[in-house]
Formats: C-alpha cells, sequence, structure tokens
C-alpha cells in the first residue's frame, strides 16, 4: 500500500479510503463488516470515512466500537455533518456544527476525528457562520482539519478568501471513469490551493467492476438488488449501451493482469489531486481486491484507450450542491 498526504495538511493516508455509506451499520450484517474493516488494516487501509447521516448514525456508532481497540494513531477517521439527523438538525450552522461535532464524537468514541467535511453547502447559512463555527471546533481540539463534499467551485473560493478562519485541506466529489465533472474547475481550483480529492463512486456503484452485463438481470446478491443499496442505480444511467461500452474495458484489465475494478481504481489514482478513492466493499475479499491497485500505473496509450471505448458515456457534470 502507498500513502498520500491530503492537501496541506499532515495527514498521510492510504491511497484506498474504506467507507461506510449504505454498509456497515446498516444494509451488510455485524460479522461481515467487521471483517471488512480487518482485512482492510491488514492491507495496509489507514484511511476510513464515515458521516453522521450514514444509517442514522450507526455507521459511526459501528466504527467506534470496532474501532475501539485499536491505537488512536493507526488510523485517519473522516466523518461529515449537513443531510438531517432529525427533521430539525441539519444544515451548517453554528448550533449544527457544535452539536453534531460532539454527537459524532460520543458515537464514535473519540475525542476528536482527523477531517470534519461539509457534506454539502448549506445555501441557507452564510458561509462565514459555518467557516467560523468549523474553526472553532479545530481550535477546541475536537477537528483536526477540515473538508467539504460537492461544493461549487465558486463556494470554495469564497470560503478560502475569508480571512481568519480556518482552510479546507480536503475536497469529497462524485469522481470516476464514468462521472468526470471535477476535472472541469473543482479540481484545477483545489489543486492550486492545498486542497486534495478524496473521491466517492469511483467505481460507479459497482459498475466498473464489469458485473452487471447489457440485456441479463443483475447478479443475486449485487448492490443493484438491494432496495437498501440501489437507490442511485435504478434512474437508468446505467443503461445497456453504457454497460456494453464498460465490458469493453475487460480487454484492457486482462492486458495489465489485473481487475476491472483495480481499473477503474487506478485510473483515479493517476490524477496528482486525489488523495484517495473511497471504495464501498461489503465483502473483506471485495477490500482485498481494491487495495491492490494502490501503485498500478496506467500508461498514455491505456488512458487513450479507456477514452476511445467509453465515449460519450463519461459525464461531465457539476457538484451537487
Amino acid at each position: 500500500m502507498l500513502y498520500r498526504k491530503i492537501g496541506s495538511s499532515d495527514l498521510e493516508v492510504s491511497e484506498i479510503c474504506l467507507g461506510s455509506w449504505l454498509t456497515y451499520g446498516g444494509a451488510i450484517g455485524r460479522e461481515q463488516a467487521e471483517a471488512c474493516v480487518a482485512k482492510a488494516f491488514e492491507a495496509g487501509i489507514n484511511f476510513i470515512d464515515t458521516a453522521n447521516a450514514y444509517s442514522g448514525g450507526k455507521a459511526e456508532s459501528f466504527l467506534g466500537e470496532v474501532l475501539a481497540d485499536r491505537s488512536r494513531d493507526s488510523y485517519v477517521l473522516a466523518t461529515k455533518l449537513f443531510f438531517p439527523m432529525t427533521p430539525e438538525d441539519r444544515g451548517l450552522s453554528r448550533e449544527q456544527v457544535f452539536k453534531q461535532i460532539d454527537a459524532s464524537l460520543a458515537r464514535l468514541r473519540m475525542d476528536y476525528v482527523d477531517l470534519y467535511q461539509c457534506h454539502r453547502y448549506d445555501w441557507d447559512t452564510p458561509l462565514t457562520e459555518t467557516m467560523e463555527a468549523l474553526t472553532e471546533v479545530v481550535r477546541q481540539g475536537k477537528v483536526r482539519y477540515i473538508g467539504f463534499s460537492e461544493w461549487p467551485a465558486d463556494k470554495i473560493q469564497e470560503a478560502l478568501s475569508l480571512p481568519g478562519v480556518e482552510k479546507f485541506v480536503s475536497s469529497q466529489p462524485q469522481y470516476s471513469l464514468l462521472w468526470r465533472g471535477p476535472e472541469l474547475d473543482v479540481i484545477p481550483l483545489c489543486a492550486d490551493n492545498g486542497i486534495s480529492q478524496i473521491v466517492f463512486s469511483p467505481l460507479s456503484q459497482g459498475v466498473l467492476t464489469g458485473k452487471y452485463k447489457p440485456g441479463l438481470p443483475p447478479p443475486s446478491g449485487s448492490r443493484m438488488t438491494s432496495d437498501a443499496m440501489n437507490e442511485f442505480m435504478v434512474d437508468g444511467r446505467y443503461h445497456d449501451t453504457l454497460l456494453g461500452r464498460v465490458q469493453q474495458l475487460k480487454p484492457v484489465a486482462d492486458e495489465l493482469g489485473i481487475t476491472m475494478a483495480q481499473l477503474a481504481l487506478a485510473w483515479v489514482l493517476r490524477e496528482p489531486n486525489v488523495a484517495a478513492p473511497i471504495i464501498g466493499a461489503t465483502r473483506p475479499e471485495q477490500v482485498k481486491e481494491n487495495a491492490a491497485a494502490s501503485g498500478v500505473q496506467l500508461d498514455s496509450q491505456t488512458l487513450e484507450r479507456i477514452d476511445e471505448i467509453l465515449a460519450d458515456s463519461v459525464a461531465y457534470k457539476g457538484p451537487e450542491s
């Protein structure tokens, strides 16, 4: 496993990050989830990402329990706030920043988190209020560094321009072979300002593993067949034309002696501004396979071949906020 620094911070993280959205504390069983975390550490993964809203707080609670016996300096823990925890508790107001960090720390059984991320931009709260509150929790020692997810470039720049507040060190966008919007403005802006990308959905909900075949039903037990995990897979975006093009990536991976998942992760890691892609593994063997993508190098001919295969199946869309 290779390691990279997150932006201008001193956080050194594995090139693969273990995520917990829809999985730990939620859609998969406790024993299986514990096995995934154990396999991650065995593979050299030291970076774990979660959020207060994942499984209504249960993801944080699970991680608090499973990490309790591990040395606190053996891993980097990132969590987030913004999405509703109750009908009244949502957003990035001063009150919510203070309330949600304390609630997250209690569930995680920790004194601090390494990275605290704004899960989306809050259009109902003045940016100055959010940044001043985040700065305060950093100076209280509850948070080491701050980041954001899916913010528009103009709001990133506005935050960077505010005087007397902590600066962001991380951005968490959706980014993959099929979803390249961050390349338009977010990645260039972040690269110039000491902010790294921590990428979610690098395998496009598992589509880039090649498990979904055009014209055939999804495999039993896959994410697409799970009502608990297929929320973003049933809207028609993964149609047969796209799935057919993804299948054409298999010979590319085979020639390199890697899996399709490793090809997709290596493609994300080819971008110097990426610190780590987040994997949503539900089985220990997936963790092991994905971790092996660290250090895989793709030459220019391979990258050109990938682009030719995917053609106009690649989407360039802006952030969700």
